[in-house]
């Protein structure tokens, strides 16, 4: 079989790129070992972060670094044994995070963010999927003034220079809007401007669905198995080998794997992450997505139940879970709501695919003319898919980008 592109990763980024690919009259083919979305967009907090555009740095005070070091917080913990061939990565990551860095990085990681509802917004109505989206923000909770004071500060400076909307909620209003949330909270930060998913892979599949409906094909192979054929590319699928023009990688944290063996050397880390739904307990019903700030967990009000998500966790790609986190977490949650039994088997865990500094890789591959990157979406894999993918299509079919993709280029790491 014969096409234009191979798109290689269902995830919402690679589903995204098809989508706009194929739209640009592109006959595109969507390569993966799984069904879409099985992986890491499967499992996440459900949000399309419009307010999100700060990237989460990594920590700079010597006296919560030696917090972290003890290794027995909820929002993150790390694997020992990874450390050492992780190190690169995080001293890169250090330093980028750097006070002065990190604001010259979110200034030119913004202009993604600030398209990320807009871009959602048109796929969601085309994908059919409104049903599936709530549009009530999210919420921080705080148990101490000082946190509180912070963030409040730091959401009146995005205002200010973003345009991110946002409200102070006090106790008593928390308590009116959450009547079942019952922890030690002095108030909240209502973040207005996003959006919330109630069912990440639903979404994604619904997206699946558009792009068959615009001709588009998926099917299962490998795509570690792709390969130079003349003038383009051929990768290995249950329905025999495909061959096509042009070639996307889109393996999140697996992308890597791939371009290695093509002879890129991308500093590539990973943040692992857990999830696992709950029943509520007693008819208690939790109204918005919400993060216990100084709790370190997030809770959302999925379909299938209350999600119940952790921080990250720093280890290698493929180590066995170790959902310490989760049962931090879990404790913790259960004395701030009403938390019934368990609704999964086991826990769901997810691997972030990270650069480190912050921002994805988005672009033509420096040595291949017909080689296309996007992965390094971080946190914002659910946020920035319809973006990405429509500037991605953008640079491919030499259209006039929405924004300028320069800050993303692949060629900003050494090749």
């Amino acid at each position: 079989m014969g096409s234009d592109v191979v798109v290689l990763g269902a995830g919402i980024i690679g589903v995204s790129s098809a989508i706009h690919l194929a739209r640009r009259g592109r006959s595109v083919v969507l390569v993966d070992r799984r069904g879409p979305g099985e992986e890491t967009s499967f499992g996440n907090s459900g949000l399309i972060q419009r307010e999100g555009v700060v990237p989460y740095g990594f920590p700079q005070k010597l006296g919560l670094l030696m917090r972290y070091a003890l290794n027995n917080r909820v929002d993150a913990s790390y694997h020992w044994r990874s450390l050492p061939s992780q190190f690169g990565f995080l001293a890169r990551y250090w330093w980028h995070s750097n006070a002065s860095r990190h604001d010259r990085i979110s200034r030119a990681y913004a202009p993604l963010i600030e398209h990320s509802i807009s871009e959602h917004s048109e796929l969601i109505t085309a994908a059919g999927a409104d049903r599936l989206i709530a549009r009530n923000g999210w919420q921080e909770l705080f148990r101490t003034a000082k946190v509180m004071d912070a963030e409040l500060c730091e959401a009146e400076r995005l205002g200010r220079e973003y345009g991110v909307r946002y409200r102070a909620l006090s106790a008593d209003e928390l308590r009116r809007e959450e009547p079942f949330v019952t922890g030690p909270f002095l108030g909240a930060l209502r973040w207005d401007d996003p959006w919330s998913v109630r069912d990440p892979h639903a979404l994604v599949m619904a997206y699946v669905d558009h792009f068959e409906k615009l001709g588009g094909r998926v099917v299962r192979g490998d795509a570690l198995s792709l390969s130079a054929d003349g003038k383009g590319w051929r990768v290995t699928t249950q329905d025999g080998p495909i061959s096509a023009r042009e070639a996307v990688v889109a393996l999140g944290p697996w992308s890597e794997m791939l371009t290695t063996r093509l002879g890129y050397r991308f500093p590539l880390g990973v943040k692992r992450g857990y999830h696992m739904h709950y029943a509520p307990k007693d008819g208690a019903t939790l109204n918005n997505w919400t993060i216990d700030r100084e709790g370190g967990y997030f809770l959302a009000p999925m379909n299938r139940g209350i999600r119940l998500t952790t921080g990250a966790e720093f280890a290698t790609r493929d180590a066995p879970k170790t959902p310490v986190q989760l049962e931090r977490a879990e404790a913790v949650a259960r004395r701030a709501f009403p938390l019934g039994e368990r609704r999964d088997a086991e826990p769901w865990m997810g691997a972030r695919p990270c650069t480190p500094d912050m921002m994805p890789i988005i672009g033509r591959a420096p040595r291949h003319d017909t080689l296309w990157f996007s992965f390094g979406h971080a946190h914002h894999g659910l946020t920035l898919g319809p973006v990405s993918g429509r500037l991605l299509a953008e640079a491919m079919t030499g259209e006039r980008s929405l924004i300028d993709i320069a800050a993303y280029r692949p060629e900003r790491f050494r090749p």
